[in-house]
């Protein structure tokens, strides 16, 4: 039977990955709603890309390191490629959720309260979005970008 410890626990990657979501997370809201409320008010979903897009460079860095740091590395050029794929996939299945809510549904200003429209889009894009894009991110991160390589055998 596997005795359980706070350790163990700490250096599984799935729950060092949630770390550097949850930072990634208050990076991408600090940015989101700084640029949402005070430089491009009318580009809900730029000012969401955008903040995602700073967390992910910050989290390519944390996920290598501490993550995935224990993985056999890839070329650092493809290794990078691999990550900017992933990420851009995972900016676009973020931002979905926002785009939808807003211009499909119109969850928006005429047609909603500015109170219902701030709720819908935290809903739709730091609260859903983040969730599908996590999935996958890791999903991904863990199978093609830091991937487990097999041991070698001694010869």
């Amino acid at each position: 039977m596997q005795s359980f410890s706070v350790r163990s626990l700490v250096e599984h990657p799935a729950l060092r990955f949630l770390v550097v979501g949850g930072l990634g997370f208050v990076i991408t809201m600090g940015i989101n709603y700084g640029l949402k409320f005070f430089v491009i008010p009318q580009h809900p979903v730029t000012a969401l890309a955008i903040g995602i897009i700073v967390a992910t460079v910050v989290s390519y860095f944390l996920n290598k390191k501490w993550s995935f740091g224990d993985r056999g590395e890839l070329r650092t050029g493809h290794e990078v490629l691999l990550f900017v794929v992933v990420s851009v996939i995972g900016v676009g299945l973020n931002s979905a959720p926002l785009w939808i809510s807003r211009y499909v549904f119109g969850l928006a200003v005429p047609n909603v309260s500015l109170a219902g429209q701030e709720l819908a889009d935290f809903i739709s894009g730091p609260v859903i979005g983040t969730f599908i894009a996590m999935g996958f991110r890791y999903w991904a991160m863990n199978r093609f970008v830091f991937p487990v390589r097999p041991a070698t055998l001694d010869a």
